[in-house]
């Protein structure tokens, strides 16, 4: 007996986005989605297209490579915000419009300020000015977890009879039991007159580490999508994770009966993308995509490990991707198999110029380091674009003088608007040293909220991945640096966040539009 399908909606670039500082560029959510389409996510939510001319170009972006998956914009339910929606996603062979409107006493009343009947009357109206664009439908009841049982059985029913073919429950403010969400599913499509002609979705966020258990419960009680992100990347605590619901789907085919289409070998490879292009280093301890998911300390692990895998490990680590999959070249490697691998990796470049830099980059590497894994390309093509982004300030040359007992001294050589100023600074350490030279040019006035270091690969030689975060009038910003001198990684992050900091703001952040 074939089990059913599981529709595995994708938020990365949405709602994962809403993460402080997580905003990505055009070209940096086209690299995702990318990895989304060969991972075989079912639905790519490729942003909030009206919230800025950047937002739409991004989602038309992507709209214009994407032709396996469904490419997504959400969309208030409101006349402009459809319309951008609509226009954003045209270019693609699949295309879904995500329209939502707040069903809590709370939101209608202190938000909206509608009543319950105009409520249901904007979401009918939402769903069939949607249904104008495209056959594929999906209609948020923002606020779900905290709505009316009833009333939320006629805002369904109402969409679905409007068009809707996707009915999703968010719990957006992450309040919710596993219990209390399959009791309240399995009541919504008993109550639903017409619930047998929509598929219905859950979209649960991790404000109590329960996301992947709220949504796994609701599929249980009858959800056949779930909405969720690479890393449970996303705004407060997160979102349900893409690669823990997969594989607890995968690993408990015993209790789920449901099957995705997901190609999970390409999990890694994911969440290492997504965590380099936001600077959200992954936990060690993360499931499923952690260093430290299938590493055994204790030795009575490792002897049980050794005799027979199952005794301490419940799926093969080669299944999400975990392999030593490295590409070994020197100085005298070539530039097509370089350029291969970027294939393989699906870095796509614009031009040669920009694979003749890369290319260059990457024997520069090779020369100060042996082996060169996957990880340090993704890092070498991060860099690459962080520097393509603007160019204000320019890191020409830096030393640093660092002796037990003496305060570090940096010498700095930076070339800011077109000039080339030199500076020295000491400070507490050598990274402090060298961030209060620039910060003696730039006088940026940004405050450092967030300095971390991530060994990219393994090795005393593995180059350090920086990530720095700036606040600077409310408006914040993520900084990458990679190198095998820590100092040098710092030194570039720093300056990477003071470009995006100086750079006119082009896109409204999305924390900044309601959403669900």
């Amino acid at each position: 007996m074939s089990k059913d399908r599981l529709i595995i909606f994708d938020t990365t670039l949405r709602d994962g986005e809403q993460s402080p500082g997580a905003s990505m560029t055009k070209d940096e959510k086209v690299r995702i989605a990318k990895m989304l389409e060969r991972l075989r996510v079912d639905v790519i939510e490729a942003g909030f297209a009206v919230a800025s001319p950047g937002d739409f170009e991004a989602v038309k972006a992507v709209a214009s490579v994407i032709t396996e998956s469904t490419v997504c914009s959400l969309a208030r339910a409101l006349d402009k915000d459809i319309e951008a929606a609509a226009a954003a996603i045209a270019p693609a062979p699949r295309r879904r419009i995500h329209t939502f409107i707040a069903t809590s006493p709370i939101h209608m009343q202190h938000k909206l300020k509608m009543t319950p009947d105009q409520v249901i009357e904007q979401a009918v109206y939402a769903v069939k000015k949607a249904r104008q664009y495209t056959d594929d439908v999906e209609f948020s009841a923002e606020d779900a977890g905290r709505s009316d049982l009833d009333f939320l059985a006629r805002v369904f029913e109402a969409a679905i009879q409007a068009g809707a073919t996707t009915c999703n429950f968010p719990d957006t403010v992450g309040y919710n039991l596993p219990f209390q969400i399959e009791e309240t599913i399995r009541a919504l499509l008993t109550k639903i007159p017409s619930a047998d002609k929509a598929i219905f979705s859950v979209h649960c966020h991790n404000d109590l580490g329960l996301a992947v258990a709220n949504s796994l419960a609701a599929v249980r009680a009858g959800c056949r999508q779930i909405e969720c992100t690479i890393n449970g990347l996303g705004e407060r605590a997160g979102n349900t994770s893409l690669e823990e619901v997969v594989m607890a789907i995968k690993t408990r085919a015993d209790i789920v009966d449901v099957e995705t289409h997901i190609a999970t070998q390409f999990i890694v490879p994911a969440s290492r993308l997504v965590s380099s292009i936001t600077g959200f280093p992954v936990q060690p301890n993360k499931a499923i995509v952690g260093a430290n998911a299938f590493a055994h300390e204790s030795g009575i692990h490792q002897d049980g490990v050794l005799k027979h895998r199952e005794t301490y490990e419940i799926m093969r680590a080669e299944d999400v991707g975990w392999h030593a999959n490295k590409m070994v070249m020197g100085k005298h490697s070539g530039r097509a198999a370089f350029k291969a691998r970027l294939e393989e990796l699906g870095i796509a470049l614009a031009s040669d110029d920009a694979v003749n830099d890369a290319f260059a980059r990457f024997k520069d590497l090779a020369d100060r380091k042996h082996e060169i894994f996957d990880e340090d390309i993704q890092a070498l093509m991060n860099a690459q674009q962080a520097e393509s982004t603007s160019m204000r300030f320019e890191l020409l040359d830096l030393e640093v003088t660092s002796k037990m007992g003496v305060a570090p001294t940096a010498h700095l050589e930076l070339r800011m608007d077109g000039e080339v100023i030199k500076t020295t600074a000491k400070g507490d350490g050598p990274v402090d040293a060298a961030l209060r030279a620039i910060e003696a040019v730039a006088r940026s006035g940004a405050d450092l909220q967030l300095y971390s270091v991530n060994a990219i690969t393994t090795g005393t030689d593995s180059q350090g991945e920086v990530t720095v975060r700036l606040e600077r009038a409310g408006r914040i910003v993520n900084g990458l640096g990679a190198d095998t001198d820590i100092v040098v990684a710092s030194a570039k992050a720093y300056l990477h966040a003071l470009n995006l900091i100086e750079k006119p703001l082009e896109r409204q952040h999305p924390q900044q539009l309601e959403g669900i």
